[in-house]
């Protein structure tokens, strides 16, 4: 008995330390671990990261605009405070912002906002390195349009009269202008609360980056001696040289009125874009893999794949932008161009926009051991892999949005995996043409092939119907030799040469046809 009854006092203290600590737990709240900025031209992304969810409240608020989100049950500390010190110049949507503890167990944060916006507010639980993550996702009131960012891009680089060049040189793209900031607004809280801290806003924004979806241009085309049909962005183009707004730059005074119809083939292979015509643009979408809250792969040295990946789009871009198909000149679409988080989807929605003629997704493997190695070039599969690798490594891709982030209660979510379930033969076909010719141009700059034909899986992001589309494994930033050769630049040039071949070789013997598009 007397043994029962020790054993039973021994579990009572065991349980009430276990309540008390609980008790105690609960009454510490969560705690905020970090915080991060991601700024870009289609949408800023704030990301308070900590040990449990958090709960919130929003407010927008007009003239000047702000958002202020009220964060329960945490107690204002360094990494809150720290939050205030990444906000940058050069972020399109805030122009500033003050946190500070509203009222026990309540953080207050109030955005400063250069303009309107339709802000996001959502949860994300833990996975991969990361624990709870409260994100708020500030959007434009107007979408950045993908297309229009396209004849922005080619009318800023059209010549002012009506004849000139073709203009197929390498260019940077531009940003659209941004609205100018609300005047920064005092050290105090909303409605009375108390002060808190409060970051000096520039009084004139610096230019916002450029969008992950500009630097190409627009038109599609001719490829046969027939005249081409009228082309609905020439149009367009010749409109929006007359039209003021708040992404066109001031174009040249034109006639306008009466639409100018497309020129013939060869005029448009010798002239180049005017204001008030288009030439016939082959258009191929980049897609530099991962980018924001989802860094990709990671070598043993701590590379990692977003940044390499976007290196590597960068220089194929320039690439593009400088060759022609039979006189025709080329531009290149990026879906991102700085450090954010696309959506796969969203990703295929941006190259079916611009109706791009190619889609090419560019990556860095990675595998649970170094010995791995070599490039590999995948196209779609609709009836199943063509390896377990290829299937693994595709499960891996399309985990993207988990860690990046989605809103899945966004009703956009079921648009996008509807589109991503139209994929055809023909496309297919024609991916495997396209990654054929890439594989063979990697061969031959005597890179190591992981497998050496075009491997075959489920990959989310290839399934645009209409688009060739292809992704790229440009080597395995597991194994520490193929690391060192992803941030060599040599290497990253030997591969931006070989991709651009690949795609010549492809055009050359798969002529771009010629097709109006629908706006």
């Amino acid at each position: 008995m007397k043994a029962s009854g020790l054993k039973r006092r021994v579990l009572l203290q065991g349980g009430s330390v276990a309540l008390m600590l609980g008790v105690h737990q609960i009454a510490r709240g969560a705690t905020i671990l970090a915080v991060r900025v991601w700024p870009a031209a289609d949408y800023t992304r704030v990301t308070i990261e900590s040990d449990a969810r958090l709960h919130s409240q929003q407010l927008v608020v007009g003239s000047p605009p702000r958002l202020a989100v009220d964060i329960e049950g945490i107690d204002l500390n360094p990494e809150l405070r720290d939050l205030v010190g990444k906000i940058k110049p050069g972020d399109p949507y805030i122009n500033g912002l003050r946190v500070g503890q509203n009222a026990p167990k309540v953080v207050r944060i109030v955005f400063d906002l250069k303009q309107a916006v339709v802000p996001q507010v959502f949860s994300l639980a833990p996975i991969a390195a990361y624990k709870h993550r409260l994100v708020l996702d500030l959007y434009p009131e107007k979408a950045i349009d993908p297309m229009e960012a396209l004849i922005t891009e080619r009318l800023r680089e059209a010549p002012r009269g009506g004849s000139g060049g073709g203009s197929n040189g390498a260019a940077v793209a531009s940003a659209p202008s941004v609205p100018p900031p609300a005047a920064p607004s005092s050290g105090l809280a909303p409605d009375g609360g108390p002060p808190i801290l409060v970051r000096p806003s520039p009084n004139v924004p610096a230019p916002r980056p450029a969008p992950g979806s500009i630097a190409p241009s627009p038109a599609r085309p001719p490829a046969t001696a027939a005249a081409p049909a009228p082309d609905p962005l020439g149009e367009l183009m010749a409109q929006q040289s007359t039209r003021p707004g708040p992404v066109v730059p001031p174009a040249p005074t034109i006639a306008p009125a009466v639409p100018v119809a497309p020129p013939a083939p060869l005029a448009s292979a010798r002239g180049g874009a005017t204001a008030s015509r288009t030439d016939r643009i082959i258009i191929v979408a980049l897609d530099p893999g991962h980018g924001g809250e989802d860094p990709g792969a990671i070598g043993p040295n701590g590379t990692r794949e977003k940044d390499i990946v976007l290196q590597i789009a960068h220089r194929l871009r320039d690439r593009i932008n400088a060759s022609s198909v039979n006189g025709n000149p080329m531009r290149a679409f990026l879906t991102r161009d700085a450090d954010f988080f696309v959506p796969l989807g969203v990703r295929v929605q941006k190259a079916r926009r611009v109706q791009a003629d190619l889609f090419v997704s560019i990556h860095a493997d990675a595998f649970t051991t170094p010995a791995a190695r070599g490039a590999s070039v995948f196209a779609l599969s609709q009836s199943g892999a063509s390896s377990s690798a290829a299937r693994w490594l595709a499960n891996k891709e399309n985990e993207a949005d988990k860690v990046g982030g989605v809103n899945v209660g966004n009703h956009e979510v079921q648009v996008q995996r509807a589109l991503l379930d139209m994929s055809t033969t023909a496309q297919i076909n024609d991916s495997l043409k396209l990654g054929g010719a890439m594989l063979g141009e990697i061969r031959g700059i005597g890179a190591r092939l992981h497998k050496p034909a075009v491997e075959q899986a489920g990959f989310a992001v290839l399934k645009a119907p209409d688009i060739p589309s292809v992704l790229v494994e440009t080597a395995f930033i597991s194994n520490p030799e193929e690391e060192a050769n992803l941030r060599s630049v040599s290497y990253q040039e030997s591969l931006s040469d070989a991709l651009m071949r690949g795609i010549q070789r492809y055009f050359a013997q798969n002529p771009p046809l010629a097709r109006s598009r629908q706006l």
